[in-house]
């Protein structure tokens, strides 16, 4: 099989994991994408290449995230079946996470269009979790059949376990892009709790949109237990990754859209055989067990999430068990050959009909 993968964001861990799985699986993936600063130019040099490309060396186009915008104009110029890795909502991101624009808003409306009318369009559309498939189904009025869930996963060629030298501190890591959705004063609120436990140390890296609410928030209680770390490199982050003693997937704030995903993170940390704790709901529960591959706390809790970072530091049995069943999770359902085994089979499928 041969398919014209195009994505407006190649840097994502989601679109370079899918192409590594499908090339593992035998399918020749020729990539088209930009790196230009402005999204806008980068749509536009995708398009020029696809049309300066010959249609005939390939079988599908696999609009990659994030690819709404591509959708209509490929359904235009070319009768190709189309895949669409959604992955996430512009409308429910930039109205309800990110709180942007409202929905009845012209760009928020417009954001509505774009979800509703790529998803119309494309022949078959991929969601992280049937959560996240249900959010889908019932905003955009769109027939269920046209979704199929692929689970995020992970490149376990680049996160694996990796021995380290243990010492008497236990080690909180967090990375993110610092959205409302991700709850990060969650785990302020969690770090002060546990200010007086001088061998528990938290590492958040990341920078975003809530970046001056968090300091604030970190200034106020003045807090002295958690070391920041503004973002490093993306190969960077399995040697942070390493040195935890228990990972914090996430998501943990109130807003819906964190109990509908499962966090890429999440696999990241998982793929390096890491204890994770996580929000419980029912997205977490697709894949996750309680108490088994994973550590569920309720959202907006920070007096839960201390207590279960607590729960793991004293019992070494419950933390061990917990990571070692993660990873087996990961090996069975989310590394990225098993993830280009289930995309393929779901692009023959279409292509055969």
């Amino acid at each position: 099989m041969r398919i014209l993968y195009l994505t407006g964001q190649p840097l994502s861990s989601r679109n370079s994991t899918i192409i590594a799985g499908l090339r593992m699986n035998n399918v020749m993936v020729t990539e088209y994408s930009s790196h230009s600063r402005s999204y806008f130019q980068r749509y536009l040099e995708i398009i020029f290449k696809y049309l300066l490309s010959n249609k005939k060396e390939f079988d599908l186009i696999f609009v990659g995230f994030f690819g709404q915008p591509l959708v209509p104009i490929l359904r235009i110029l070319s009768n190709k079946p189309i895949v669409l890795d959604a992955l996430i909502s512009s409308f429910d991101t930039m109205c309800y996470d990110r709180k942007v624009f409202t929905p009845e808003s012209f760009r928020g409306r417009f954001f509505y269009w774009l979800d509703k009318t790529s998803c119309k369009l494309a022949d078959k559309v991929l969601l992280d979790t049937n959560e996240h498939i249900d959010y889908f189904v019932s905003t955009f009025n769109i027939d269920r059949i046209k979704f199929q869930r692929v689970f995020v996963g992970a490149d376990s060629t680049i996160l694996y376990p990796k021995s380290t030298i243990k010492n008497n501190i236990f080690n909180i890591f967090y990375y993110g892009s610092f959205l409302p959705l991700q709850g990060i004063d969650i785990i302020i609120l969690a770090a002060k709790l546990l200010e007086s436990h001088n061998d528990i140390t938290f590492k958040i890296i990341g920078r975003g949109i809530e970046s001056p609410k968090i300091k604030r928030l970190v200034n106020q209680l003045n807090i002295k237990n958690i070391e920041f770390i503004d973002w490093v490199p993306y190969e960077d982050l399995a040697v942070h990754i390493s040195l935890a003693s228990v990972c914090l997937g996430g998501h943990f704030s109130n807003i819906e859209k964190a109990k509908r995903v499962i966090s890429g993170k999440t696999f990241h940390f998982i793929a390096m055989k890491k204890p994770v704790i996580l929000g419980d709901n029912p997205a977490n529960r697709e894949l996750f067990e309680d108490r088994k591959s994973a550590l569920f706390v309720e959202h907006g809790n920070p007096e839960a999430l201390a207590k279960a970072i607590l729960e793991l530091k004293e019992d070494s049995f419950l933390l061990e068990a917990i990571a070692e069943e993660g990873y087996n999770v990961f090996g069975k359902k989310c590394t990225h050959d098993i993830i280009g085994k289930d995309i393929k089979k779901i692009l023959e499928e279409i292509v055969r009909v």
